[in-house]
């Protein structure tokens, strides 16, 4: 599987998420969080910011969903990467 130009092939991770007080944050309140955690499958041929197995946050806004031989992905562009790990 090849990710053209400016495009990265991601599986979002889910997190864990505890206050300060350590409650654990249900999954609604998740969702409420503009950023997501993914790790990197696939970046496109002129990414140059993040490689494969990278784990980053990314504007989740901006993300699109698709199913590729039965396994669900997550497709960002570049610019919506926000932190490497």
């Amino acid at each position: 599987m090849k990710t053209l130009g400016s495009y990265i092939l991601i599986h979002t991770v889910e997190e864990e998420m505890e206050t300060d007080s350590g409650l654990l944050l249900s999954s609604e309140d998740k969702n409420s969080f503009r950023y997501k955690l993914g790790e990197v499958v696939t970046p496109g041929t002129s990414v140059v910011g993040v490689k494969k197995g990278d784990k980053i946050y990314y504007d989740k806004a901006m993300s699109h969903s698709m199913v590729i031989n039965g396994e669900k992905f997550t497709i960002i562009q570049e610019r919506d990467v926000v932190v490497v790990l």
